[in-house]
């Protein structure tokens, strides 16, 4: 064979050689790097369901704001476990025990239940049940008005804090009721000290005044025992004295009870006489009517404005007229009747000097007020002031019982007009006032009595009220007092149509 188709073949067989190997190590790499990959595969596969079992890709990616800031030389789970360690820690304190997070956390939550039950007792609060499901229709529940709240207090209100800060908030109510308490325990207490103090005085000034009335007693003592052995020395000589004395009492008494008997039997006899010569007199001469001071006009009427309805009076400040003050008008020819019934009522609303402006507040329009037509007032007197005593009972409104407050209100009305109110009949009365004859009730029966035991007291002030009544009367008559009843005395003041009006009084 030739040299050179021999070198040939050579290259030709070390190029397959070579080939073969290189296929061989390709073969060989590709094998084992299918190997490798398949190991890659199949660990990639478990990692990932391990991953898919430590946490979600949504948790994964959230991963840093779920964990928050990793701590220096932990991984994200052991930084979730040192925070959970803390929680722990809080809750149930130290040391922590090397167990799982469930253990800890069913431990934890098993204590805060316990201390929840305890504090539901104290601040009213439901407790969730360990490892009970959370009821999705509490918010519903809670809303609605007719549901029912366990203890009154919403359902969601049971977490540790909360219970904690009603905890802390029941303490500090506590304590300020505590403070205020002790606050009012020390005033009281002061105010004890201070009564003890004041008692303490008092015993002490009781005790000096006890120290001088014994001294005073053992005076008095030492003086009795004196004067009874004076007394006991001298008995019969001062028994002799004392009936000495006694006997010309008791004929001074005879002497005067003579002499009263004497003189009332001389009044009789004076009064008798006076009553038949005052029968001579008055069949001579008639007696002088003792209401004619009544009839006396204050003043008259000098000028008439019909339009206007105002008067001119010829009374003015000089004789201590007033705005408000009332003048019954008669008429000029016929004066002032018995019943003293007017023909007008005017009221003075401007004064000067020597005459008033009053305007008519009532008239007969038949019988109109003309010049020089008469004013009086009662009650009113340019020189003096008029003094009056009231008795009775009156009934002011007509309803048919007596008022309880008419006398008041008529001495108010006499005192608006100038005049003065005595309780008793005297020199200086001027008129007096009757109202009807009080009622004594009967005496009332035990019966009565057992229902109303001040019927006894009523009648005796009743009897009371009568027999000043007939006092007051009598002395009226016997002393020549003007006697008018209620009604001829608002006709005398010009105030009868204005009596019923509001504050007439």
């Amino acid at each position: 064979m030739p040299a050179t188709k021999r070198r040939q073949s050579n290259a030709m067989l070390y190029t397959l050689i070579t080939f073969i190997g290189l296929f061989v190590v390709a073969t060989t790499a590709a094998v084992i790097y299918y190997v490798k990959a398949e190991e890659y595969r199949t660990g990639s596969e478990e990692l990932q369901q391990r991953m898919d079992s430590l946490a979600s890709a949504e948790e994964y990616r959230s991963l840093g704001a779920i964990v928050g800031e990793k701590m220096r030389g932990q991984t994200n789970l052991g930084t979730m476990v040192e925070y959970l360690n803390r929680m722990v820690v809080l809750v149930k304190g130290g040391p922590i025990p090397a167990t799982s997070a469930e253990v800890k956390v069913n431990g934890a939550v098993a204590a805060v239940q316990g201390l929840l039950k305890q504090a539901a007792a104290y601040v009213t609060l439901p407790v969730a049940e360990p490892n009970k499901p959370a009821d999705p229709n509490a918010v519903a529940k809670a809303a609605d008005p007719n549901a029912p709240k366990p203890g009154g207090v919403d359902p969601n209100r049971i977490a540790l804090t909360v219970v904690m800060g009603d905890l802390l908030t029941a303490a500090k109510n506590t304590t300020d009721q505590k403070n205020a308490l002790q606050q009012q325990l020390v005033d009281l207490r002061n105010r004890f000290d201070d009564a003890v103090a004041d008692m303490q005085k008092t015993k002490d000034s009781l005790t000096a005044q006890v120290g001088a009335y014994r001294q005073e007693v053992d005076k008095i003592k030492t003086d009795y025992n004196d004067l009874r052995m004076l007394v006991q020395r001298n008995s019969d000589e001062q028994m002799k004295i004392l009936m000495d004395r006694l006997d010309k009492s008791e004929a001074s008494a005879k002497q005067y009870n003579a002499d009263l008997l004497k003189t009332q039997a001389e009044l009789n006899v004076a009064q008798n006489r006076l009553q038949d010569a005052l029968k001579s007199v008055s069949a001579i001469k008639p007696a002088p009517d003792q209401e004619s001071p009544a009839y006396k006009p204050d003043g008259k009427v000098i000028l008439v404005d019909d339009a206007a309805s105002v008067v001119r009076i010829n009374l003015g400040s000089d004789d201590r007229v007033y705005r408000g003050l009332t003048f019954s008008v008669y008429d000029r020819a016929s004066g002032i009747p018995r019943d003293g019934k007017p023909k007008a009522e005017v009221e003075v609303f401007a004064i000067d000097k020597k005459v008033c402006a009053a305007r008519i507040l009532s008239g007969d329009a038949k019988n109109p007020v003309s010049t020089d037509d008469l004013v009086a007032n009662l009650i009113w007197d340019s020189t003096k002031e008029n003094h009056f005593v009231i008795a009775g009972e009156f009934d002011l409104d007509k309803s048919g019982t007596p008022d309880y407050d008419a006398i008041p209100k008529i001495e108010a009305l006499i005192r608006k007009w100038g005049g003065t109110v005595d309780k008793d009949i005297s020199a200086s009365t001027d008129y007096v006032i009757l109202g009807t004859e009080p009622q004594v009730p009967p005496q009332p029966t035990p019966e009565q009595l057992a229902v109303d035991p001040t019927l006894t007291e009523k009648r005796d002030a009743a009897q009371q009220r009568l027999d000043q009544y007939e006092q007051i009367r009598q002395r009226a008559q016997a002393f020549w007092i003007p006697i008018f009843s209620y009604e001829r005395f608002l006709y005398f003041t010009g105030y009868a149509n204005q009596i019923n009006k509001p504050g007439a009084f």
